[in-house]
């Protein structure tokens, strides 16, 4: 908006105020003063006279006498009240309407010509953005938030890899281990085996050797993306910009900063058209919604996106009895498990069959069909690492 536009509008809005003001004032009735009421008491007195008169408590004489006195003073009043009311009525009227037009519209100008700045960018959102820039800029490093959550790296055990990795050259055994470790929890050791792998390739190491170093950081502080991490996902998407791993962890980092905006321009893409058996798809279409909103855009996933159920699935499961309702979701887990012993299916599968078992309070059936998954991603740090969360969150051993 220019500056021209805007004070037109603005003294528009001004000058739209004040008229309805002024024809509120002209149009309230003015307030009565004492002649009124002393006139009301002579017309109470008259008609008494007559009462008396009639009753025959006084004579004809002093009827007329009193009242010839009282119309006396009901003419007096009357011309007081012409007088002072009207010429006060009035007087306040104009001195309202005057004050209204010099005070509102020109003291609304000049007040914002102090204080405000038309044309200019919304300073308070700037300066708030500003704010949890810097605060992600100056978050606390990786070592901090593990010493924040009470589990320092153990010196002992980083010894113990140093002597144990130094010899080792073979990075697809390195890999191999890296994954074991992250399966089995062990996230220091995964995160030192993805160093050495990373410091054997050098500058030949790819995006994906990159995306993981970072996935392996943000599990070892407990999905915490730290600057160390953010560095690595700086140098997958430099090697590879379509590197999907390596942006939703990035649109985590920026969800942890209360950066919601950025966070929904890395993740709607992914939302979108990601890949539906990479394991943090899902993740997104499940919370995009909600970034969306705290970025205060308005957004919803395009129609036939995910694998959730239809409208008629939802139609139809609100109108079953909760017998009905356990009963068909026993019958989606059964197929569903049958599918993956025969067939078998992506991380998302496994991911969901492991929490509908564990919704169903069955966890030994769950713990079973959790390490049956751990067996098939073998290898697959990102995979696996949407197994542990799964198994985390529904109480299973990891």
């Amino acid at each position: 908006m220019t500056a021209e536009v805007f004070w037109a509008v603005a003294v528009g809005l001004a000058a739209v105020v004040a008229y309805v003001l002024v024809a509120a004032v002209r149009r309230a009735p003015v307030p009565s003063n004492g002649a009124d009421a002393d006139l009301a008491v002579y017309r109470d007195q008259l008609t008494e006279i007559e009462r008396d008169l009639a009753r025959g408590t006084i004579a004809e004489a002093e009827a007329e006498r009193l009242r010839s006195e009282v119309g006396k003073r009901v003419i007096e009043a009357d011309k007081a009240r012409l007088t002072g009311s009207g010429a006060t009525g009035r007087t306040s009227t104009a001195v309202i309407v005057a004050v209204i037009a010099a005070v509102i519209v020109p003291g609304g100008v000049a007040v914002y010509w102090g204080l405000g700045a038309p044309g200019y960018p919304d300073m308070a959102l700037e300066t708030r953005l500003a704010v949890l820039d810097e605060a992600i800029r100056t978050r606390p490093s990786h070592e901090e938030m593990l010493a924040n959550q009470g589990r320092p790296r153990d010196a002992v055990l980083d010894q113990t890899l140093a002597r144990e990795l130094a010899d080792t050259t073979d990075i697809e055994a390195l890999r191999e281990r890296a994954g074991q470790h992250f399966m089995s929890g062990e996230m220091q050791a995964a995160v030192r085996v993805q160093e050495r792998i990373l410091a054997l390739q050098g500058e030949g190491a790819s995006g994906d050797d990159h995306a993981l170093m970072a996935l392996s950081l943000v599990w070892e502080a407990q999905k915490y993306v730290s600057p160390e991490a953010e560095e690595h996902l700086r140098l997958s998407l430099r090697k590879d910009m379509d590197n999907d791993l390596a942006r939703y962890l990035v649109g985590e980092m920026f969800l942890q900063g209360g950066r919601y905006d950025k966070a929904f321009q890395f993740w709607r893409p992914l939302a979108e058209g990601g890949d539906p058996a990479a394991p943090w798809t899902a993740s997104i279409r499940e919370r995009i919604g909600e970034v969306a909103e705290l970025a205060g855009v308005s957004y919803a996933l395009p129609a036939g996106t995910g694998s959730g159920p239809t409208a008629g699935d939802v139609a139809a499961a609100a109108e079953m009895t909760p017998q009905e309702r356990q009963a068909m979701v026993e019958g989606m887990v059964a197929q569903l498990s049958d599918r993956l012993a025969t067939e078998g299916g992506d991380v998302e599968d496994w991911n969901r069959l492991i929490r509908s078992l564990a919704i169903l309070e069955r966890l030994p059936e769950a713990q079973q069909i959790y390490d049956e998954a751990k067996e098939r991603f073998r290898g697959r740090p990102s995979e696996l690492s949407f197994l542990r969360l799964a198994a985390v969150e529904t109480g299973l051993t990891p």
